[in-house]
């Protein structure tokens, strides 16, 4: 007698989960996130990319006129990134 209470309690917890998903499920459908743009996505990541190889050169490099040029080429591309946000 007692495994059949135990069943009861087994079908309300099933009952809450399910309906704690479609809450959820709900509350996701009310407030949709904004749509990720692929190509700017894949830019950034390009970009950030590029970024950490150009800061890890300009460590590595003593030549003053490389450094320069480094320099100007880390400003650069900082400069795209702020434009895509």
């Amino acid at each position: 007698m007692g495994d059949s209470g135990e069943g009861l309690i087994d079908a309300d917890a099933r009952i809450q989960e399910l309906a704690d998903e479609r809450e959820a499920a709900r509350r996701e459908k009310r407030s949709p996130q904004a749509p990720v743009d692929p190509v700017k996505k894949a830019q950034v990541t390009s970009l950030t990319l590029g970024l950490s190889e150009l800061r890890r050169q300009l460590e590595a490099t003593e030549h003053p006129v490389r450094q320069k040029q480094l320099k100007a080429a880390i400003a650069d591309v900082e400069k795209r990134l702020a434009t895509l946000g």
